[in-house]
């Protein structure tokens, strides 16, 4: 999915898989952890936030619209952002398409 397609898209963003387990430290950041493979993959406060959104069903223009107003930056940024993150998790089996 290129960038334009995440920017103007209202679905859903991406759905974790069920073997991964999030764990909220402070209310801030994260950890996530894969019961497959046993992989830790720990998540800064942005990354953070974006998990929360897709654990919630979140399409990419929700998620990246609370970004932008929580850390100020411009929507299209913020779009790129999750989008970014969004392949990340993908490229190591940690969310799938809905």
């Amino acid at each position: 999915m290129s960038f334009d397609e995440f920017e103007n898209s209202d679905a859903v963003a991406a759905v974790p898989q069920d073997q991964v387990v999030f764990t909220d430290l402070d209310g801030a950041e994260g950890v996530l952890v894969d019961l497959d493979t046993r992989k830790y993959y720990q998540l800064n406060e942005t990354a953070a936030l974006i998990w929360r959104g897709l654990e919630k069903h979140y399409s990419v223009e929700q998620i990246a619209g609370e970004l932008a107003t929580i850390y100020d930056v411009p929507p299209v940024q913020a779009a790129a952002s999750v989008a970014r993150l969004i392949q990340n998790l993908s490229v190591h089996k940690l969310v799938r398409s809905s």
